[in-house]
Formats: structure tokens, C-alpha cells, sequence
């Protein structure tokens, strides 16, 4: 192909879930396809790098000082679902089953990686979580070794503030059978069962 074109495609490749074939698809959709397109592409992604930041109470997105959920008042605000980033705030979000509010972490604990609790959004949280207004914190981290030690680590700073301290459940998921999980998979989900009925 072309310089520039090699460069648009090793930039597109950098981004998360993008792998050559899908990177390629894109730049040239872009570039051949449908170039009346990319205008107004570059015109958002200037536009968000501008006025997207993240939110000063809990680390979400936000385009001012507090994202859309911190700034809810309809919002229960007795109860912050700790999450390690913004994606996983959304899926939270698209579930539609919870109605708090969220503190991103921005990552997890990994100490070999040089990962401590200075590198990571976990100041605010404690402080948030110190209010009297605050009852409890469910920590909704992945079912790794590195998130529950995060999960370990957030619980003993946590543990002399008066708030329950919770963990989401792991499982089979829905439509799934027990014969295709691993064995993580069915550990968690035996160690989360609950009374039926």
C-alpha cells in the first residue's frame, strides 16, 4: 500500500479488539469506501478529546465535573459498585440491574507488574467510602488472582469504616451447562450458591 496508509493501519491496530483484518477493514471503509465518512470521525474523536475527561468523584467519562450517574440525584447513594475501568461500568449500567453509584479503579492490583494502590484510583474511594451516606461497597472486580487481591487488600482498608462490604457472585452463565466451564467457573459458582427457593 502507502506510507500513510501503513500508518493509519499500525495506529488502528494499537486499539483494543483490532487485530490486522479488522484494522484493514476499517482504514479502507474509511479511505475508499466511504470517505465522506472520516470528516465527520475526526471531527468526533477532537471533539471527545476535548470535552471528555473523566469524572472527579468516581473516574467514569464525564464532559464536566461529575458524570451523568454521580449527578443523578435519583441515584441510591448509599451504595458504590467498585469496578476496575470504564467498561465495566457500562455493562453494569446495560444490565439494568443496579442503581447506585460507581467508583472506577482504573485498573487492579499487580504487584509484579509494579502496580500498587498509588497507581490506582483508590484514595477517593476510601473517602467516599468514610461518608456517613455510604452503606455499602460491592466489589465487582474479576475472578483473577489479581482482583481478588484487590478485593483482599480494599476489604482490610475498608474494614474499619461502618460500611457491608460485598462481592458480586461468579457462576455458569445464562444458557451455558456445567460440562463447558472451567474450573475457576464452577468453583466460584458452587462457592456462591445460594438457597433455592
Amino acid at each position: 500500500m502507502t506510507p500513510a496508509f501503513d500508518r493509519l493501519l499500525d495506529v488502528l491496530k494499537r486499539l483494543p479488539g483490532l487485530g490486522y483484518r479488522s484494522a484493514e477493514r476499517i482504514a479502507l471503509h474509511l479511505l475508499v469506501e466511504k470517505p465522506e465518512s472520516l470528516e465527520s470521525l475526526v471531527a468526533a474523536l477532537r471533539e471527545a478529546a476535548g470535552s471528555v475527561r473523566p469524572c472527579t468523584r468516581c473516574g467514569n467519562i464525564a464532559e464536566g465535573e461529575l458524570c451523568a450517574i454521580c449527578a443523578d440525584p435519583n441515584r441510591d447513594r448509599a451504595s458504590i459498585c467498585v469496578v476496575e475501568h470504564v467498561p465495566d461500568l457500562i455493562a453494569m449500567e446495560r444490565s439494568g440491574s443496579y442503581r447506585g453509584l460507581y467508583h472506577v479503579l482504573q485498573g487492579k492490583l499487580a504487584p509484579i507488574r509494579g502496580v500498587g494502590p498509588d497507581a490506582l484510583n483508590i484514595a477517593p474511594l476510601l473517602e467516599r467510602a468514610g461518608s456517613d451516606e455510604v452503606r455499602e461497597v460491592i466489589l465487582a472486580l474479576s475472578n483473577d488472582v489479581e482482583g481478588e487481591a484487590t478485593c483482599h487488600w480494599l476489604s482490610d482498608q475498608l474494614a474499619g469504616s461502618n460500611v457491608r462490604i460485598s462481592r458480586i457472585g461468579f457462576g455458569l452463565p445464562s444458557g451455558g451447562g456445567v460440562v463447558f466451564a472451567d474450573p475457576v467457573t464452577l468453583k466460584s459458582a458452587l462457592e456462591g450458591r445460594r438457597d433455592y427457593l
